[in-house]
């Protein structure tokens, strides 16, 4: 019986690696007789699997698409190189595909056996990325799998959580969900002691097991937990929060502002809003000006008082500069 699962795991394998297979070449790799094809094959339709057959001399077997995904089996080095890819797009943030590669890798850690796991992480400690939009700072993909794996199975975290003053605080949290911009990943996580929902940086939070107990999910904080986090750590996050007209459409805007500079909601068809904030009005002038796109502030008013008195300090300081270049003329004394 162990002689013939195996071997069922062994055809499964070779009809997902090539698309036709003639029986005779199945029957030379499995060592067996063109019969016990048949026969295997007609086991593998019994469990589920659609294998197609074609009659004649120019005909085989394919694996057919089905209902459910087959098991994926892979040898030693097919399954290194997909986890080396996995971690990769999830340690990088890359926009679309971070989340999903976690919860994939999370998936596959879990039977990767000892020794394939010892190959991924010397491979990955010891090889550079250089990519478009590297992380300002590394984040262990093991971080973020071990993340996935809590919010997966509703387990209590406990982790140390340095804020951006660089103290330290330990939090105990319902884990909910991991989202990830370009750049950076955010654990959304209900605090226990605050009794409200909370965004966490993930490169500034430490775990410390063992995890659990066990709890029921509750209702998420928004149906957008993008969104949700943008808006979070575009704008609740800072004092000074702002709305301003951008000139441009939609889709132009979002090619050069990123979830983390700001929110952005159609208006018309040539101009939206962002919604943003900074420390201060005065910080919040440069960080609306250096998007260079055409704007006009919406609220607060404070704003446009602060551009004014920003584009009166510029005036004057030009003005010194022309006085000051030679051959300008001097004021007399």
């Amino acid at each position: 019986m162990l002689e013939t699962s195996a071997r069922l795991l062994r055809l499964l394998s070779l009809l997902q690696a090539h698309r036709d297979w003639s029986g005779a070449d199945l029957a030379d790799r499995l060592g067996v007789t063109p019969r016990t094809v048949r026969r295997d094959v007609d086991r593998l339709r019994e469990l589920g699997y659609p294998v197609n057959a074609s009659p004649g001399t120019g005909g085989g077997y394919q694996l057919g698409a089905g209902a459910e995904l087959p098991p994926l089996l892979l040898d030693d080095d097919e399954a290194v190189a997909v986890a080396v890819g996995l971690r990769t797009a999830a340690g990088q943030g890359i926009e679309g595909i971070g989340e999903t590669s976690v919860r994939a890798l999370t998936k596959l850690e879990q039977v990767l056996p000892g020794r394939l796991r010892r190959r991924v992480s010397a491979l990955n400690a010891f090889t550079v990325p250089l990519l478009r939009a590297p992380q300002q700072q590394g984040l262990d993909p093991a971080l973020l799998t071990e993340l996935a794996g809590v919010c997966r199975d509703s387990e209590r975290l406990r982790f140390d959580y340095r804020d951006h003053g660089g103290g330290s605080t330990r939090r105990a949290v319902e884990p909910h969900r991991l989202v990830c911009t370009e750049r950076r990943w955010y654990l959304v996580a209900w605090d226990l002691e605050r009794e409200d929902w909370r965004t966490f940086r993930v490169d500034r939070l430490t775990p410390r097991p063992p995890h659990g107990p066990r709890f029921a999910p509750r209702t998420p904080p928004a149906d957008d937990l993008a969104a949700y986090v943008a808006k979070g750590v575009s704008t609740r996050a800072y004092a000074a929060q702002a709305v301003v007209r951008l000139l441009v459409p939609l889709e132009e805007a979002a090619e050069r502002i990123s979830p983390a500079d700001g929110t952005l909601e159609a208006e018309t068809e040539r101009s939206c809003l962002l919604r943003t904030g900074a420390a201060s009005l005065d910080v919040m002038v440069f960080h609306v000006m250096f998007m260079g796109l055409e704007f006009e502030v919406v609220e607060p008013a404070g704003l446009t008082d602060r551009i004014r008195a920003s584009r009166d300090l510029l005036s004057r300081a030009l003005e010194r500069g022309e006085r000051s270049e030679p051959g300008a003329p001097r004021e007399r004394a």
